[in-house]
């Protein structure tokens, strides 16, 4: 019912920024809480933030907290992922997916994915 597609990811040196977005099809968006995970090279896929369905609560992985935002237009259909203060160890595949349970850091509990965005982070 929801399909999701991530953009805005690149290359960008160490302490640069860059803004991720999720677009969603289908009419049920704000129903949804909206997650973001990253997988790098060699590594399992990890949680990075979560932003409940009115997007006035947001979750963040010790490892991004006070770096990167979330965010949502729900007239958009589009949650966002501003990051701040960018690392090498930020390097990942990026994605973006829907769940009912705010808060759970478990792949399982997410719904619906897209099909993820590359960003790289240099020293």
């Amino acid at each position: 019912q929801v399909q999701l597609v991530e953009s805005g990811g690149g290359s960008v040196q160490a302490g640069g920024s860059l803004r991720l977005s999720c677009a969603a099809s289908g009419r049920t968006f704000s129903n949804y809480h909206m997650g973001w995970f990253r997988q790098a090279p060699g590594k399992e896929r990890e949680f990075v933030a979560v932003i409940s369905w009115s997007g006035g609560s947001t979750y963040y992985d010790d490892s991004v907290k006070g770096r990167f935002t979330l965010s949502r237009d729900n007239a958009k259909n589009t949650v966002y992922l501003e990051m701040n203060s960018l690392k090498p160890e930020d390097t990942a595949v990026y994605y973006c997916a829907t769940t009912f349970m705010y808060g759970s850091r478990r792949q399982d509990d997410y719904r619906h994915w897209g099909q993820g965005t590359q960003v790289t982070v240099s020293s």
